[in-house]
């Protein structure tokens, strides 16, 4: 695979904010990892580092994802998609939606962007705004809840 076509995908990877990019062709395939807020250890370290390393931070994501089920009650609104959640369609102008706010099906909540490509989510049931789980520009997995809406 050309070196400058690499550096294309890192780039992406950079840019998006996703974690993971592996792209195959042909015989030929790339992977790119990347993680947050830790530094990246020295080659001859993954080994020992790594079973040290995933132990607190499996148990802090259990720990999060334990209470989030007994406090979110209502409808939750996932990303379809890995991107950059906005809740605004530009910086200068107001959210879409706002806590309490009254939704329709088919109200835009926010934007998701992913490679350059601005994707609205709406809203897939009526009700009211009970929760906003992301913030202006914050990077989102797919999956990742979004809002609560009751």
């Amino acid at each position: 695979m050309d070196v400058r076509k690499i550096k294309k995908l890192i780039d992406l990877v950079n840019e998006t904010g996703i974690s993971e990019l592996e792209i195959k062709e042909g015989e030929e395939s790339v992977r790119i990892t990347r993680t947050y807020g830790q530094a990246q250890p020295a080659p001859t370290q993954i080994h020992t580092i790594a079973p040290t390393i995933a132990a607190p931070v499996t148990a802090a994501v259990e720990n999060m994802a334990t209470p989030a089920p007994t406090e979110v009650s209502g409808h939750i609104v996932s990303s379809p998609m890995v991107g950059t959640a906005y809740l605004a369609p530009s910086p200068q102008a107001a959210t879409f939606v706002k806590l309490g706010d009254s939704v329709q099906v088919g109200d835009v909540l926010c934007i998701v962007e992913a490679m350059k490509m601005f994707n609205q989510i709406e809203s897939d049931v009526t009700g009211v705004v009970k929760s906003i789980l992301v913030e202006n520009g914050q990077p989102v997995e797919y999956g990742q809840a979004l809002f609560v809406i009751e």
